[in-house]
């Protein structure tokens, strides 16, 4: 309990120092104020988003403004770096939830559009805001979020006074063609920019009539879309043989205006220019040639990086305290009767037993990654997955990912059964020693446990977010405070995370624990890699046929690997703190219901609520 004290107090003083640094990082060491912003917009919705106001920026002297956004499935959070390094050049910063993200109100499927998905109702509460000047406000979104920026400019259009002044389109199709087809300058006197991933999994090629890929993102720019975008909407037959480059910015006069156009065409996937130094440095340039930084800073002078390493310490910390929390609770009167710590473990020894613990490793893997790509081909799984049809599902990611992870719980509890049935019962192996059947009176208590600790460790994660406006993630992984109606959405799923993490952590505790080379550790290493097997193997398939051929793997979508990428991480935690738990208790329940409903938790509050 001493030691466990020790690592309890180390996490809430890394939660602390990663709040405190990140906080430091995106206040420009108290130069920018950060506001978090919930208000009813134009539409009629609420919208929840980050507002940053450097000091410099007054009625007096107003500052240009930017709107930047996250993509679909993503939040406010997503923009890190673009808000942190925009905000310490002066710029008035307000990163949004787009509606259905984040806290902002759920998105109608039949109102995708609705406000630029939010993006122009926030450009409407910007120029309303006596510091800033609106006469230069843009706006920059990632992925969707740069679908939300297309989605305004008609809307800006429509307006009585344009306010948008500049836009940059990030991993997303600038508007190339009117509704007829025909080539045209949709953006009239403002200037426009693109980031462009070059294996961007989505966007950026080229289709014949029959829709048949004609060209892969990696040869973009000398597409007659990229070209059109370059020229101002010209026609290709107008523009033949005047071929325009990457990163030189094109001026032209419409109407009277000089704007600009420019690419920037970069080596990388679509997830990975949320993170990307050199992509953020383009940010920057664009937008101080376009806007002009009231504080000029070199567009390699970045700092984000150190609220990412401050954001990860926290991460790092939550992990800690999966475990700590609940040992420490073991201590007290409520929960002491569950501290009944498991038998040490037994070499692995034997040909059967061997057999079954490597041959049922790589099944189960094998199970997982056939289960991922076949689900991701189930058309009536992918019309609920991205709410293409009616359904009860509010969120078709997360379902997606909970069915996945129910049907390897079903595989994973079938496998436990021969198991038990071959060798394990003739071997003298107890169901109620090993914890598979504790009693009623265990399993109840230990779920009060699971739930008493997910209060307490999100208690920090409220407490931290609301002293200091940060949250605890490295790049896709993300765990931030949410709204109460995100209880609800995690008790829709809650079911199938359990059927997975509850089989899981009795397979890797009551089946699986032994010594390995006389190591426990050596047991529990390989059971963490064996859970992340399979999406770290489909991972690595897809990127390394991406790399060499420009296109994915057939019949495998793009956002199916990226959703994989936490998921790596996440499997390989939770075997971890399973194993840590069940040392303590002997009682593997308490670490699949703490798991399931942290994963649930983590997963409804990053993504996208679609309502019919």
């Amino acid at each position: 309990m001493k030691r466990n004290g020790f690592w309890l107090v180390i996490a809430l003083v890394l939660a602390l120092v990663s709040a405190i640094g990140a906080s430091l990082v995106q206040t420009s060491a108290g130069a920018v104020t950060v506001k978090d912003l919930k208000w009813e917009t134009a539409s009629g919705r609420m919208m929840n988003a980050l507002l940053f106001t450097p000091a410099t920026a007054t009625a007096d002297s107003p500052a240009p403004a930017i709107v930047v956004s996250h993509g679909w499935w993503n939040n406010r959070e997503m923009q890190s770096a673009n808000y942190v390094e925009l905000a310490r050049r002066g710029y008035v910063v307000l990163s949004i939830d787009m509606y259905g993200h984040g806290n902002s109100d759920p998105l109608p499927a039949d109102e995708l559009m609705v406000g630029g998905t939010g993006m122009y109702d926030a450009v409407l509460l910007m120029a309303d805001l006596p510091y800033v000047d609106a006469d230069k406000i843009g706006i920059t979104g990632h992925s969707n979020g740069a679908r939300a920026a297309n989605f305004s400019i008609p809307l800006d259009d429509a307006a009585d006074e344009q306010l948008v002044a500049s836009v940059l389109l990030v991993d997303y199709d600038p508007i190339y063609t009117d509704a007829e087809g025909a080539y045209v300058n949709a953006y009239g006197t403002r200037d426009v920019g693109l980031i462009q991933a070059q294996y961007d999994e989505f966007f950026f090629r080229s289709y014949s009539p029959e829709g048949v890929p004609l060209t892969a993102p990696r040869d973009y720019l000398g597409t007659p879309n990229a070209q059109s975008f370059l020229h101002f909407g010209a026609a290709p037959d107008d523009i033949a043989g005047e071929v325009r480059e990457q990163g030189t910015v094109y001026t032209e006069s419409i109407d009277g205006t000089d704007a600009m156009r420019v690419i920037y065409s970069l080596p990388q996937t679509h997830p990975w220019t949320t993170i990307s130094s050199t992509a953020v440095g383009h940010l920057v340039d664009f937008f101080d040639e376009s806007l002009g930084a009231p504080t000029p800073i070199d567009a390699g002078n970045q700092l984000w990086q150190l609220k990412e390493f401050f954001t990860a310490l926290g991460l790092i910390a939550f992990g800690i305290l999966l475990v700590t929390v609940p040992r420490a609770l073991l201590g007290t009167p409520a929960f002491r009767a569950l501290a009944t710590p498991a038998a040490p473990a037994v070499a692995l020894t034997g040909r059967i037993p061997t057999i079954w613990f490597w041959g049922g490793m790589l099944v189960s893997a094998l199970i997982s990654g056939v289960s991922y790509v076949w689900l991701s081909q189930q058309l009536p799984v992918l019309g609920i997955t991205f709410n293409a049809v009616p359904s009860i599902v509010p969120q078709g990611s997360v379902f997606f990912i909970a069915l996945w992870a129910a049907i390897n719980g079903l595989a994973a509890m079938m496998i436990m059964a021969g198991a038990y049935l071959a060798f394990a019962k003739k071997g003298g192996m107890s169901l109620r020693t090993s914890g598979v059947l504790p009693g009623w009176r265990a399993f109840f208590h230990g779920i009060g446990l699971a739930l008493t600790t997910v209060v307490a460790v999100y208690a920090v994660v409220f407490v931290l977010d609301f002293l200091f406006k940060t949250d605890f993630r490295l790049w896709v992984i993300g765990v931030k405070w949410f709204s109460v109606d995100k209880i609800g959405l995690a008790l829709f799923v809650l079911p199938l995370f359990l059927i997975y993490f509850v089989a899981n952590s009795v397979a890797i505790n009551a089946f699986n624990r032994f010594t390995i080379a006389g190591r426990e550790w050596v047991n529990t290493a390989v059971l963490a890699v064996a859970n992340s097997l399979a999406p770290l193997v489909l991972v690595i398939a897809q990127y390394s046929v991406f790399a060499v051929s420009g296109e994915l793997i057939p019949g495998f979508g793009g956002i199916f690997s990226i959703w994989l990428f936490p998921v790596i991480v996440i499997l390989a935690v939770t075997a971890i703190v399973s194993r840590k738990l069940y040392r303590a208790t002997g009682n593997p329940y308490i670490a699949g219901f703490l798991n399931a409903s942290i994963v649930a938790l983590v997963s409804v509050s990053n993504s996208l609520v679609i309502t019919y």
